[in-house]
């Protein structure tokens, strides 16, 4: 992923998959599509590695209760 966009969500009780979902739901209000990918810190990686139809892959390069979404890069 090149361009996404950046989400903070740093509530210690709300659970990881919502803190995506709400991202994702705000995501598809501004850009008018859902995020295929969100790419989080590897810390604040859950064991779910798929929410709804999003994707979930660990990096180190975004910082702990970020969450950067947006679409793949074609391969």
């Amino acid at each position: 992923m090149n361009v996404g966009m950046l989400w903070l969500d740093d509530d210690k009780k709300r659970p990881f998959a919502e803190k995506v979902q709400r991202a994702a739901d705000y995501y598809q209000e501004k850009y008018g599509r859902l995020p295929e990918l969100c790419l989080v810190n590897i810390q604040s990686l859950a064991n779910e590695r798929q929410i709804g139809k999003i994707k979930v892959q660990p990096t180190r390069t975004v910082l702990r209760d970020h969450f950067w979404l947006g679409m793949q890069s074609p391969s």
